[in-house]
């Protein structure tokens, strides 16, 4: 019985374990993208605005390889859930390297762990935060069409696979854009290797290819789109100005795969040389596409920004802890954070300070940045500046997309404004969407109510304290701009830390005395930053700040700060126990 037991068990083990390992990559690909990266899946997501209109769909299948981004942006839109999103993600992978099997199918089982390199290659280069899912989607629908072929020539006779070479590859590059030179370039090597006259093998491989390429110059005079993007795909990469090799690597590995596991001897000996040569190909791709791939920089910024995004401030406070900024954008979101729950002004120089574009950011003319930046604006009671910015950001767009956040702090922006005909056309944007469609019609609800606006926790608050001619400004006008923002709305706190830590990073103590005298009148905010200046400020001058505008706790500490200074000079490792201070900030 027990022998009976382990033959059984064995067996199950022998005739799944390909189905269990393909399950364990899923399972791989949904916790990386899931748990270590959702804020990646919520940046794909926020660039985009799919329409469930006719229109949408319609402008979508005018371009090559638009069902393939139309099928690509409705997945991308489920992002907005990222669990859903990573398992959209896992099940495209999945699916990519069971296909992959399936045209390695006269291949031996031992074979079977190369038939997951094309997908680890997809990993890897969509690691790179402008490769789009389009390209996932048409490399899926392209290996799909190959496996067709592969079908088809078991039954068909020989015109009905010469009728389907016809169809399928104009069809393919109409769905899935460029990438069907793969298609065409496997159907070419199938007819020279198992045709019984090579020669017209050969003619009919080249006829294909030809196609293939006549296929994409022919749409180049039926589509509005420069040639390039017509070779390296409409919605392949967010933008046009690259090189193409990392995305050449995985169809070239999936050919690769294909031929060899149908003409190459299923031996030992053959397939400990496959292996090797499958790793250097893999190796080869992963070096091609890392120096874009998984960027730690810009995914820490894409973090930060995701975290604004909810207003999860402790959030960012707690990674910023953690592992310190060092990037203004960063840095800016850190000291929006610290604003929000009123801590700025006692633990700004407890993180890195990227002076006063680590607190306003200069416009940039680079879309992520600009949503960033107006988010600070926004949040200032900026309102103008902050509609001015998304807008930007939105025209900024390589690929020419909307965006759902963009769409819906511009519809915001124009409630808070009264432009109620404006805001009403990006809410009936939003009202088109799977995830943004209880949004809107809610938000539609306000148009014209005056006292439902004014009433309301955000809009309302922004009302009050929103500028009406902050359309244009110069950079170094904005610490005069803080100011207009107190005077308008003595309660705005956020605007008070921002005036008071602007000349302080700008390393301007007159500036900040005279802010200070003003903020003193209408409120005793006076957190540690500000009497680490004030005593500074006195003692340049020889003097002691009047009793009760420094604890004694600053007082000693700066008395000890300023003789280890000195006697040890500003280069002194002991000054190390001071560096959350003013003062070491601007020694520094």
């Amino acid at each position: 019985m027990p022998t009976r037991m382990k033959k059984s068990n064995s067996t199950i083990i022998a005739k799944h374990w390909k189905g269990a390992l393909t399950l364990l990559f899923g399972l791989a690909v949904f916790l990386f993208w899931g748990v270590k990266y959702p804020y990646a899946l919520a940046y794909q997501e926020q660039w985009q605005l799919f329409q469930t209109t006719a229109a949408y769909l319609a402008e979508r299948l005018a371009q090559p390889g638009g069902a393939a981004r139309y099928a690509a942006e409705f997945l991308v839109q489920f992002y907005n859930a990222t669990t859903v999103g990573a398992l959209i993600v896992a099940l495209l992978y999945m699916l990519l390297q069971r296909l992959t099997w399936r045209l390695m199918s006269r291949a031996t089982d031992t074979w079977y762990p190369l038939s997951f390199i094309p997908a680890v290659m997809l990993w890897i280069v969509m690691g790179d935060e402008s490769v789009m899912l389009t390209f996932a989607v048409s490399l899926i629908v392209t290996t799909a069409a190959m496996w067709l072929y592969d079908g088809m020539t078991l039954w068909a006779s020989r015109p009905v696979r010469l009728l389907f070479i016809l169809i399928a590859i104009p069809l393919t590059y109409w769905v899935a854009g460029p990438l069907v030179l793969m298609l065409a370039v496997y159907m070419a090597i199938r007819k020279t290797m198992h045709a019984r006259r090579p020669l017209t093998g050969v003619a009919i491989g080249a006829a294909a290819v030809i196609l293939a390429v006549a296929s994409i110059l022919v749409s180049a005079h039926v589509v509005n789109y420069a040639p390039a993007w017509l070779w390296k795909g409409i919605d392949y990469y967010r933008f046009i100005n690259i090189s193409a090799l990392p995305l050449i690597a995985i169809p070239a590995a999936i050919l690769i795969l294909a031929v060899a596991a149908r003409w190459l001897p299923q031996k030992t000996t053959t397939n400990i040389a496959i292996v090797g040569a499958e790793a250097l190909l893999i190796v080869g791709g992963f070096l091609l596409m890392k120096p874009q791939a998984f960027d730690s920089r810009k995914y820490d910024l894409m973090e930060y920004d995701f975290l604004v995004r909810l207003n999860r401030w402790d959030a960012i406070i707690e990674k910023a802890t953690k592992k310190q900024p060092d990037l203004p954008m960063s840095v800016s979101s850190v000291n929006l954070a610290l604003g929000m729950k009123g801590q700025l002004g006692d633990r700004a120089f407890h993180f890195f300070q990227h002076g006063t574009e680590g607190l306003l950011p200069a416009f940039q003319r680079n879309f992520t940045s600009d949503q960033l930046t107006g988010e600070i604006f926004f949040q200032l009671g900026l309102v103008n500046t902050a509609q001015r910015l998304a807008f930007e950001a939105m025209e900024e767009l390589p690929n020419y997309n909307k965006s759902c956040r963009v769409v819906k702090r511009l519809a915001e922006t124009n409630l808070i404004n009264g432009q109620y005909d404006v805001a009403r056309k990006y809410l009936k944007m939003l009202g088109n969407t799977f995830f943004y469609e209880k949004w809107a019609e809610r938000t539609e609800q306000l148009l014209g109510n005056e006292k439902a606006i004014n009433n309301h926790p955000l809009y309302g608050k922004m009302r009050r304290m929103r500028l009406t001619g902050d359309f244009l400004f110069s950079d170094r006008e904005l610490d005069k701009i803080l100011g207009q923002l107190l005077m308008r709305d003595n309660g705005n706190s956020l605007a008070m830390q921002y005036l008071l830590l602007y000349p302080l990073l700008e390393g301007d103590l007159d500036k900040f005395m005279n802010f200070m005298s003003y903020t003193q009148k209408i409120s005793n905010y006076n957190p540690q930053s500000c009497q680490e200046a004030i005593v500074l400020a006195y003692a340049q001058h020889n003097q002691q700040p009047p009793q009760g505008y420094v604890s004694a706790l600053v007082a000693d500490n700066f008395r000890n700060f300023y003789n280890t200074l000195r006697s040890s000079g500003k280069n002194s490792p002991q000054l190390n126990a001071y560096k959350n201070t003013v003062w070491y900030y601007l020694a520094k």
